[in-house]
């Protein structure tokens, strides 16, 4: 008899959710096959059957365990059962295959085939004032009763009729209904982490827009070839990355965090991207973004969102990070307030692009805009760091040319800083 328990996850992690068993209780698994999946604090892992066996549970969905709990135990000295020892390339033959029942198929003379009978009040014998009442409540005459003698609908029927599928629908609204569930640790420590930023930080919020028109531009223009190039698509956050990373290397203190007293100046640029998740927010990392093109940020931000959609980021993809990026936009947000994600010092929110009028060279041009915000600690971020970052992402988000070497075109040419 093997026993399963739970692994160590992490240093901070003393315990975690039994999300969900893949295999029952009782039934045969393969060696290395997936038999169960573990929620920690801050992702969700999935346990391996060590040997091929018969499994046997010890916790319940829902349950919270403590690291080395018992989780399972599996019996390898069990029979295989018969099903499982006919190998999956074997293809069963004709004759074990049951066939479907055969239902006769009765096909009705084309003189004997009756249209459909489109039904009208004449055939529910209503009142005229009935059916004009009918017709202009739009009121499903098949619900109302006659109550004349002769089963003619007359106009209190109908009314009545009215009366009572008001009062159902009413009484729907009335259900007032409670579902209670147990908060899952991810969740947890998204909402501990929240009220820690906001308690621990001095956080404040500095705005700026940008005209998306160039970047949108270049993406109709070569978004094709880039696709073909690369295979991956071009979107909007590699722009953004890209720019971040230029940024924070000028405005050093906004890629820097608290530790104690002393305060840690990061030379690379680890960017946070918030992915909304199935059970919550999460934050896998892009490494060292500053070193890597277009593609490469594009293929990693793809590769964690799906990671992420299918809760398989590992708690390595999710650590550490200097800056973050959340997109708001993608949901409708045009403005928010994006809250730090510690203990790093500052966070970018992108919103939706929104075509509004803007006054250019003394005439009102229509121009796809985009507000962004800039939430950062001023314990260690001053109103100059701040502003001066937010303006420095937007010059190169406005002039994409420029992230090739940080600098515009012009700049280059004339060797200006």
């Amino acid at each position: 008899m093997i026993e399963i328990k739970v692994p160590t996850v992490g240093e901070s992690i003393s315990e975690v959710t039994l999300a969900k068993w893949t295999k029952a209780d009782g039934t045969w698994v393969e060696r290395d096959e997936v038999i169960c999946e573990l929620e920690s604090e801050k992702a969700t892992f999935e346990l391996n059957a060590e040997q091929a066996g018969i499994l046997k549970q010890f916790a319940k969905e829902e349950d919270t365990l403590k690291i080395g709990d018992l989780v399972c135990s599996i019996d390898e000295q069990a029979a295989r059962p018969a099903a499982s020892t006919t190998s999956s390339k074997e293809v069963p033959k004709p004759m074990d295959v049951p066939k479907p029942m055969e239902v006769p198929r009765v096909t009705m003379p084309k003189e004997q085939v009756i249209a459909p009978a489109v039904q009208t009040h004449m055939e529910f014998k209503t009142t005229p004032l009935a059916a004009e009442i009918i017709a202009d409540k739009q009121v499903d005459i098949s619900q109302v009763i006659g109550s004349n003698p002769s089963g003619k609908i007359t106009k209190s029927d109908v009314l009545q009729a009215i009366e009572n599928q008001e009062s159902q629908a009413h009484a729907k609204l009335d259900v007032r209904k409670e579902d209670r569930k147990k908060m899952s640790n991810l969740r947890k420590t998204i909402s501990r982490r929240l009220v820690e930023a906001k308690n621990s930080t001095a956080m404040l919020t500095t705005f700026n827009e940008v005209d998306m028109g160039a970047i949108i531009e270049l993406r109709t223009t070569y978004k094709d070839a880039f696709k073909q190039t690369h295979g991956v698509g071009l979107g909007f956050m590699s722009f953004f990355t890209k720019a971040c990373t230029i940024a924070l290397q000028e405005w050093k203190s906004v890629n820097a965090y608290i530790d104690g007293d002393e305060i840690i100046y990061h030379e690379y640029c680890d960017i946070s991207i918030a992915v909304s998740a199935p059970k919550g927010l999460v934050v896998p990392v892009i490494r060292n973004a500053e070193s890597m093109s277009m593609a490469d940020i594009e293929k990693s931000v793809f590769e964690l969102a799906t990671k992420a959609k299918e809760n398989k980021l590992t708690i390595e993809e999710m650590t550490g990070g200097t800056f973050t990026i959340t997109n708001g936009g993608i949901f409708g947000s045009m403005m928010s307030t994006p809250i730090i994600n510690i203990p790093q010092s500052a966070i970018l929110g992108m919103h939706k692009i929104q075509d509004r009028p803007m006054a250019i060279n003394g005439a009102v041009v229509i121009r796809p805009m985009m507000y962004l915000a800039l939430s950062y600690d001023h314990r260690i971020i001053d109103g100059r760091e701040s502003v001066g970052f937010l303006v420095r992402v937007k010059e190169l988000l406005e002039n994409p040319t420029a992230l090739l070497s940080g600098k515009t075109p012009a700049k280059q040419l004339l060797e200006l800083a």
